[in-house]
């Protein structure tokens, strides 16, 4: 009798134990990623590259504007200087004229003074000048002052130059980092799924086919066409051609075939020409998109825009509307 029981006992453990196991997951320790969901942050991820991008053109626009003034800056100091000398000599001789045949050692210390400061508080305890001395004291006095702001100005230059080229290897890093992490999401799919989302990208390339023929009048009109002969051409970050773009490179390379320059910078692009209403867009004005502006495209009529819009897609077509519209302004 004791026996059944223990076999009773240890039956029901048994039972119990199976239905414990029953009530565990089943599923696989790290489930695949949902393909929607990976679409979603890989397109998220291609726009904050794109912010990064964008921003690294401004400040590489900013960068040479900086090394342009630095290198004006650096040549009117040289002038300054130069200038300074040569009113530093006429100084000297004139004080050695005016002294001619009396003691001048304590004088001629003072004009062999290299500092300017200990040489002009010497010279205004000496006896007066006659007006030609009083213009020539005048004189050294302006040129030493405008070489010290000369000066100072060139440091703040240059200080400008290596903050500048600072935050270009910060946004450089960042455009790496996330177009990093996009690719890890990608290749975190099964084969077939990330070749379902890589076929949609595809698939956005030729869901607007490029019209064959745009009603563009003037300069407009070879902006368009070259713009629309680039359908298909790859993107990649800070390029401007021939065969790839990001979103300002194209819009600056087809106004460039117009004979209109334009800043390689979506944000600075929107100070291109006069601002238009989205009820008066003609082909070839540019659209922007996103706060802060990110994202430039051209329009090419019917409510389509062409634009170099990720690296999953290209350079391709789509509607003005797509994304979070901010204005557009008239190039030329």
């Amino acid at each position: 009798m004791q026996h059944g029981r223990k076999r009773l006992s240890t039956a029901l453990v048994g039972l119990t134990l199976v239905g414990a196991i029953g009530l565990i997951p089943t599923s696989p320790a790290q489930a695949e990623p949902d393909i929607d969901d990976v679409e979603a942050r890989v397109d998220r991820l291609y726009h904050e590259a794109e912010q990064a991008s964008e921003r690294f053109n401004d400040a590489r626009i900013e960068l040479a504007d900086l090394q342009k003034d630095l290198a004006a800056l650096n040549a009117d100091e040289d002038r300054q200087d130069a200038r300074l000398d040569a009113v530093r000599e006429q100084v000297r001789d004139s004080v050695v004229r005016q002294y001619e045949g009396e003691s001048i050692s304590a004088v001629g210390q003072v004009v062999v003074s290299d500092d300017p400061s200990a040489f002009l508080a010497q010279m205004t305890t000496m006896s007066s000048f006659d007006s030609v001395q009083d213009e020539l004291f005048d004189s050294y006095t302006l040129e030493t002052k405008a070489l010290d702001i000369r000066a100072q100005a060139v440091a703040q230059r240059a200080a400008d130059v290596a903050e500048t080229k600072e935050q270009l290897a910060e946004e450089k890093a960042t455009i790496d980092d996330k177009l990093a992490e996009a690719e890890s999401l990608l290749d975190r799919l099964e084969t077939e799924a990330r070749e379902a989302v890589v076929s949609r990208d595809s698939s956005a390339r030729t869901a607007a086919p490029a019209p064959t023929s745009v009603p563009a009048s003037g300069r407009a009109a070879a902006a368009v066409q070259y713009a629309l002969a680039q359908v298909g051409d790859a993107y990649i970050y800070g390029a401007a051609g021939p065969s790839a773009f990001d979103c300002s490179g194209l819009t600056m390379m087809a106004w460039a075939q117009a004979g209109v320059s334009l800043p390689h910078s979506s944000s600075a692009q929107f100070s291109s020409g006069p601002q238009v209403s989205s009820s008066d867009l003609q082909p070839g004005d540019l659209v922007f998109y996103y706060s802060p502006i990110s994202h430039v495209g051209m329009y090419i009529g019917n409510g389509m825009i062409v634009h170099a819009a990720n690296p999953g897609s290209g350079v391709t077509t789509a509607p003005v509307m797509s994304m979070p519209y901010v204005g557009a302004v008239r190039p030329g």
